[in-house]
């Protein structure tokens, strides 16, 4: 019985596979150099935050709402306001009471940014000191 140690041959013969094990021991030096420094990294001021809170608008009678829809056109109430002269003159009117009413702004989603503005800008024209923007909350699930 004979026993066969090594080719036959002189030449050499050419591995074809890798060896992974140096591979894996760097990547295990890395694991533990970010698990290291991960708490180093995250570590932050301590603030305490503002809570979350959601409070349902409340509508009082003497609040005014004023809609805008998708064309721009501006609603008090349920009255079309023809221009923003005319908007400004009934808000100016408001302003002088006591208490002061809260403007609710309900603008259309597909309105357009300067609609909405001129609204503000009456507001602000007129010292209203209270302006909301109505939205309607997201759906649930």
């Amino acid at each position: 019985m004979g026993m066969n140690v090594g080719s036959g041959g002189d030449e050499d013969e050419v591995v074809s596979s890798i060896n992974t094990t140096p591979l894996v021991d760097v990547m295990l030096v890395l694991l533990i150099i970010f698990l290291i420094t991960i708490p180093v990294v995250t570590q932050t001021v301590a603030v305490n935050l503002p809570k979350e809170t959601n409070i349902a608008r409340q509508t009082k009678p003497e609040n005014i709402e004023i809609s805008v829809n998708k064309d721009g056109d501006v609603f008090w109430n349920t009255q079309l306001v023809p221009d923003s002269d005319a908007l400004l003159a009934r808000l100016k009117k408001v302003a002088v009471m006591t208490p002061q009413p809260e403007v609710h702004i309900r603008g259309d989603e597909k309105a357009r940014y300067e609609s909405v503005g001129r609204v503000i800008f009456a507001c602000q024209r007129a010292s209203i000191l209270k302006i909301s923007f109505v939205t309607e909350p997201p759906a649930k699930g």
